[in-house]
Parts: C-alpha cells; structure tokens; sequence
C-alpha cells in the first residue's frame, strides 16, 4: 500500500481477489483487470453529447454531482443487514462492478438477463434491454449510523458527518429519514435509473434492505451554465445562483473536501444532504402573484430579482421602489438564503420534483426533494437552513418531512478500485 492509500491498480484488485471472487477470481486477474477497464466500447467522453449518451464512470470525484442535471431520479436509502465487514466491503465491490456496466449502457452482469443458464436466476433483471444509457450516473454515500460499532469505522468518522440539528418547524417522518447508505441514480429515462437501483439492491440481497426511496421528475437546478434554469412546482425558477461544474475554484473551496479537512479517506468526496418538503400547493395556488413574488424575491416569469428585468441581474439588496421600501423584503426567500447572509455559504444543489399521488383529503403529496452537496454540512447548510426555518414567509406552504445526511466518497479510479477503498483501506 502506498503511503497515500491508493496503491497500484494491480496492488488493489489482488488484494481484495478481483471483487471478492476468492481464488478463482484470482487465477483471472489479468483477465479481470482488462474487462474491467474495457467496458467501454470507445473512449470515455469528457461529457455526454446527448441524452442518449454515457458519462465516464471513472474519475477523481463521483459521477452525479457536478454532472449536468439529468431530468429523473431514483434515490435510495439502505441500512445493512450484514454485521460481517468483509461482506460490506464485497458489496461495496459489487456495486462498483455493476455500476460500472449500468452506466455505459451494460447489463448489471456479464450473463446479462439472458445469458445464463435458464434455471439460474439472471444477473440483471432486464427492463432496460435495449435501452441506451440515458445519461445514468450512479453515486454512493455513507451515512452516519454506518460509523457506529458494528464495521470498525467509528474512529473514521469525518467531523462533517454529525447528525443534522432539528430545525424550527421540522416534520420529519423517521421512516424515511437517515440510513446507513445511499444511492443517487440520475438519468434522462426514468425506466434506466430505476432498473439501475433494482439491480443495486437485488445484488445486495441479504447484505441490505432498502429503508426508504425517492422518485423524482424536472430537476429543479442546474449544474452546468449550458443548462437552462428550471422551474420548481411553485411555478418559480429555482437555483439560478447554483454553483456550476465551470466554476472550478469556488468547487475547490466550498464542493470537495480536502485532505486537510481531518479526514483524508473523504478528499475529493463531498457531503451530501437530502430534504423531503411537501409543497401545499393547494394553498400557494389561491395565493396572489403579487405575494408569491414578495416571498421569493424574484418576479414569477423572468425570474428576475424584483426591481430588475434578468434572471441573471446582480442582487441589489439596498434598491428600493417608489414607496421607499425595498424591493426585496428583508425574510424574502432570496435573500435568506443569499451567501452574504451566512459568511459566504455556498451549496451545489440538485434537487427534484415529486408527485406522491394525494393523501386522504385529496390534496396532492407534492413538492421538492432537496439535495444538496457541499464541504461542511455544518458551515453551509446548517446555518442557510436555520436562517430559513427561522424567518422564511414560505415556511407557511412548505413542510419538512424527511432528513438525511451522507458522506460521499471520491471517485473509482479505475477497473481496481471499488467505492469506499479509500475507507476501507486506507
């Protein structure tokens, strides 16, 4: 092992006998390692030019971060079964095999849904046969009950990664709250994302269950300047002042932990923090425009800051109007929530709509499935978020009812690597 924990490829997959094949993955590992990292039938792309098209798998950081938001989503949230670390640790091996296939377009496994012998279960279940790979991107975090005594990981908990404080006004449901891992599956077709996540937890049957999950529809923000911002089910614009995969100094500084950060393993990973908030969207529907553009802070069709004419017009928090009042009231959702507000915190957003049909009043379970990755949940979300929950206007349309924090590792480097080696090895 090299003195920065990653080793050489060849180092890695011998040590851990070609994703946990035993001695009979080992007598194929020269086999092993050119599949692994010829899975791709030409070079990987810098970025898909299509919805059609794959994403690298393979980077420093995770793929579905800083990726263009894809339209659809499919979140998950597992607790582990197993109390066995060497069997997480063959999971986690698994999983990476597997989303390294999902992702360029592959079946889960190389039978495929129909190359195996017929009284053997398939290795990939197969609603996504003839399917491109939709843009999929397949990313991993760990939660903070997973640092607790069963896997020896405690030690290894990352400062970040502390339970979230219960904020004014929270619901939250536990059911659908925390868990010991995650995976955030994003692509242009609803049917890949999903087939990918079945796959995930058929592969991790007996290891996992699934605690809860998210379906999601109409990214509500954009992480790419090429992209257009879109629009929440209020009906406004959201996400305008996202930070964006182009601005790569303001991503080293508020994105990606560093090594110096205290926890080496996570440099290059970032934390990630989910939000279920149903919408009462029978009740903001009956409220004026004139209202709804004074709690957000920005007109309803431009998504301009009120007082000016552009989306992208600078935030003039002094301006005022004839009245001498300023044109952004000082709890406007705008303003709460702007980085000047809290010591200059940033976040990456990348949340999505939900519809969860209607409860028993026939009001629809709506709203926004809030994600957002950043460097230290505790300088940047936690203080926008109590901020908001404190003096929002818009906390009177919205609730709070599901929570989650994880720590996601850095990227897979290549056909060796597996993610959290840098956890578990390093």
């Amino acid at each position: 092992m090299t003195t920065d924990g990653q080793g050489s490829a060849k180092e890695r997959v011998s040590r851990r006998k070609v994703f946990g094949l035993g001695a009979a993955g080992a007598a194929t590992l020269g086999a092993g390692m050119v599949a692994a990292n010829t899975l791709l039938d030409e070079p990987p792309q810098a970025h898909a030019t299509s919805t059609s098209d794959p994403f690298p798998f393979y980077g420093e950081h995770q793929a579905g971060i800083v990726t263009p938001a894809q339209d659809r989503l499919h979140f998950v949230a597992f607790d582990v079964t197993t109390d066995k670390r060497a069997e997480l640790v063959e999971l986690l091996q698994e999983w990476t095999a597997a989303a390294a296939r999902l992702t360029q377009g592959k079946e889960a496994g190389s039978y495929g849904a129909v190359g195996g012998a017929p009284e053997a279960a398939p290795d990939d279940t197969g609603e996504a046969l003839g399917l491109p790979a939709s843009g999929l991107t397949l990313t991993v975090g760990f939660g903070t009950s997973l640092f607790d005594d069963r896997f020896g990981l405690a030690r290894h908990r990352p400062a970040p990664l502390t339970d979230l404080p219960k904020f004014p006004k929270d619901q939250l449901i536990p059911e659908i709250s925390g868990g010991d891992l995650c995976v955030q599956a994003c692509a242009h077709d609803p049917q890949v994302a999903v087939h990918a996540i079945r796959n995930l937890a058929r592969i991790g049957f007996g290891k996992v269950s699934v605690r809860w999950s998210q379906l999601g529809f109409g990214r509500t923000s954009s992480t790419s300047r090429a992209q257009s911002t879109p629009r929440n089910l209020m009906g406004f614009k959201d996400g305008t002042n996202n930070l964006k995969l182009e601005d790569s100094g303001l991503l080293r500084d508020h994105l990606w932990a560093a090594a110096q950060d205290g926890s080496p393993w996570m440099a290059g990973g970032a934390y990630l923090v989910t939000r279920k908030i149903r919408m009462m969207v029978e009740t903001w529907d009956r409220t004026s425009l004139a209202e709804q553009e004074q709690i957000f802070g920005r007109n309803k069709g431009e998504g301009a800051p009120l007082g000016k004419r552009a989306e992208f017009d600078p935030l003039d928090f002094a301006a005022k109007g004839p009245d001498g009042e300023p044109h952004i009231k000082s709890d406007a959702h705008v303003r709460l929530a702007h980085p000047s507000s809290h010591a200059d915190a940033r976040l990456l957003r990348r949340g999505y709509n939900f519809v969860d049909g209607s409860d028993g009043l026939g009001r629809l379970d709506a709203g926004l499935f809030f994600i957002a990755y950043q460097r230290d949940p505790r300088k940047q979300f936690v203080p926008v978020q109590m901020g908001l929950a404190r003096n929002d206007p818009l906390n009177e349309y919205i609730k709070h009812v599901s929570s989650a924090l994880f720590a996601c590792p850095p990227g897979v480097r290549d056909g060796g690597d597996y993610w959290g080696r840098t956890l578990f090895e390093g």
